[in-house]
């Protein structure tokens, strides 16, 4: 399966590559993109360390609408278990993904994405989603832009193992459960709002939906320009998974505020 994956993003990235090529000798738009980048970091009475970072990739022109993302999690903090005190990793994500829209008209097209995320601390170590869909911009200005995917796709994950208690007395085993894969409906909706020259909102909402679990994301920001290249942003992200191992929670938020550099 991850085979598959692999050769998916390949296959995604070509006309990406494909239209790098070609500005140079038609003058095709080019790449633009944004980093983020958050720290914090205490020592003193408490101990910890917090770092979250994004790179994001876009690209659209007359035929085509490309995406690219990168995105990472890493908190570090004191922890106290059994009466004790350690310092131990509280939070580690990696996420991955791509995108690659056709155009059959300025406002339909069809897409290709894939997403593949590891973490270390929700309900599932891993989850990887490709899929096949319908694109459509309901609203395009200078100030506002609207946009909806739906289509079919393929996701495979692996569950966080757990403990079960059986017998009498009862002993504790734990239990490894292996990677599962499920036909899933993915939907997105992408809206960016120009509330004022420099303060813009932007919201993104994808749904992963099948008959064994359903996973949502949504991601929202506020960002304020400082002037053209730097900006501040306020993001705020909800997480949610339908099934999850005993003992696991079905929600995770994050609030992230970051210095955004746009390139």
């Amino acid at each position: 399966m991850r085979k598959l994956l692999l050769i998916s993003a390949c296959a995604l990235m070509l006309p990406a590559a494909a239209f790098a090529a070609d500005s140079g000798s038609q003058n095709i738009g080019a790449w633009s993109g944004a980093g983020e980048l958050g720290f914090a970091l205490t020592r003193g009475n408490t101990k910890s360390e917090n770092l979250n970072a994004k790179l994001n990739f876009d690209r659209e022109d007359d035929t085509w609408k490309n995406n690219i993302y990168l995105t990472a999690l890493r908190s570090k903090g004191e922890v106290t278990a059994d009466g004790a005190d350690s310092y131990q990793s509280t939070a580690n994500r990696f996420e991955a993904g791509t995108s690659a829209g056709y155009k059959l008209t300025p406002r339909s097209y069809v897409v290709g994405a894939l997403r593949y995320e590891k973490d270390d601390f929700a309900a599932y170590r891993w989850q990887s989603a490709v899929s096949l869909g319908y694109g459509y911009i309901a609203i395009k200005n200078p100030r506002t832009e609207l946009s909806f995917e739906a289509g079919p796709g393929y996701k495979r994950v692996q569950p966080i193992d757990y403990v079960v208690s059986s017998g009498e007395p009862p002993v504790a085993q734990v239990v490894h459960p292996g990677s599962d894969g499920e036909i899933i409906a993915r939907g997105l909706m992408n809206l960016h709002h120009q509330l004022t020259d420099n303060t813009a909102f932007d919201n993104k909402l994808l749904i992963e939906a099948g008959s064994d679990g359903r996973f949502y994301q949504n991601d929202a920001g506020l960002v304020v320009d400082m002037n053209a290249k730097l900006a501040l942003k306020l993001g705020y992200q909800v997480r949610y998974n339908s099934d999850v191992a005993p003992g696991a929670k079905h929600k995770d938020q994050l609030v992230t505020t970051n210095l955004v550099y746009k390139f």
